[in-house]
């Protein structure tokens, strides 16, 4: 069985003292419902299913918490569990040779795919699928968070997300929507008091990316309000996961009401998580020189990207998937670069 390793919660902002963090305070890390996550986090979608990915994402992960970082995303349905395995063995190396601390680590993972070899057996309805591909249902949703926490080797999940709800809203609608994450929220709110996991949210693609009508725009006031209704102004519903980059600038460029997304989140005590800060590596080479001058201090264009996400005004944490560790240190070189500022930031919209 895997070992587990040990995570009492609350974490008063351990990582801010370990003697071996590299990067200036605060330009580096943030101060996140009572956390401090690097600014920088490492993904771990991409890649084959084999040993040779596996042992990547071992070493990427090993090498990231060495150089300061420490926010990780994954999700049951990245390669099949093997991503979740392979962060699992990192983080048994890392706190076995006395590198970090469980309690230094922030660890995400996502649950609402139906991964195979990982679909429990009589405890989906076919009702509680939808697109014969994805379920939110409470009994599903306690089995994937208990293989998570095997693959992991954690007794207890930092930040537990439902993966890309909105792909429920496009087969069942609003109407039907809204009772079935009530039920799951019910469900993740127990999962905390259980100490299972410590936060939940939503990690989306489509869902917060554009604010106007769709069939799947996520209402975020109105799912908060949810889990306001369920576990009062305390509830644990604290995290989304939005795509964002220089080609997928919406969640800040859109304005609805005169808010964009990422104003909405801060205003309802929400952290907003960034993922494909270099859409999927399209934004790692041949970026305008124009743009190049308006990130100034990166060295390379997947540095300037990673900055650009960083620096905007609402996003906590800019995920950056690799499985490589000279990648990791590569995209490490702007750690030591402040954040633009909000004038020099929106200076790149002009």
């Amino acid at each position: 069985s895997a070992q587990v390793l040990s995570s009492h919660a609350p974490r008063f902002c351990r990582f801010r003292r370990h003697p071996s963090l590299r990067y200036p305070l605060p330009r580096f890390y943030r101060d996140v419902q009572g956390l401090t996550v690097s600014s920088i986090g490492i993904g771990t979608y991409r890649g084959e299913m084999d040993t040779a990915t596996d042992l990547g994402y071992t070493q990427a992960v090993i090498g990231a918490l060495a150089a300061g970082v420490n926010f990780i995303d994954t999700s049951l349905n990245y390669r099949n569990q093997r991503s979740e395995r392979a962060i699992g063995a990192a983080l048994r190396q890392a706190v076995d040779a006395g590198e970090v601390h469980r309690d230094e680590i922030v660890v995400a993972t996502k649950a609402g795919y139906l991964v195979p070899d990982a679909v429990p057996a009589g405890v989906l309805n076919a009702g509680d699928i939808v697109g014969g591909m994805h379920s939110m249902a409470p009994a599903f949703l306690r089995d994937q968070l208990e293989r998570s926490r095997q693959n992991l080797g954690l007794d207890s999940v930092d930040l537990f997300y439902l993966h890309n709800p909105e792909t429920q809203l496009a087969y069942i609608g609003e109407t039907e929507f809204l009772p079935r994450i009530r039920l799951a929220f019910e469900y993740l709110e127990t999962a905390v008091a259980e100490g299972r996991i410590n936060y939940y949210g939503t990690a989306t693609w489509q869902g917060y990316r554009h604010r106007e009508p769709s069939r799947e725009a996520l209402p975020l006031e109105t799912l908060a309000g949810i889990a306001s209704e369920i576990a009062g102004p305390a509830h644990h519903f604290r995290f989304i996961q939005l795509p964002f980059n220089l080609a997928m600038p919406e969640a800040f460029a859109i304005r609805v009401n005169g808010e964009n997304v990422l104003e909405v989140a801060e205003r309802l005590g929400i952290t907003v998580v960034a993922s494909a800060s270099l859409c999927q590596a399209r934004l790692c080479r041949n970026l305008p020189d124009e743009l190049r001058a308006r990130l100034p201090g990166a060295e390379t264009d997947a540095q300037r990207a990673i900055q650009f996400v960083r620096s905007t005004p609402g996003i906590a944490v800019a995920l950056v998937g690799t499985a490589s560790a000279a990648h990791v240190r590569e995209n490490l070189g702007v750690a030591t670069v402040p954040p633009l500022d909000r004038e020099q930031y929106l200076t790149i919209y002009t």
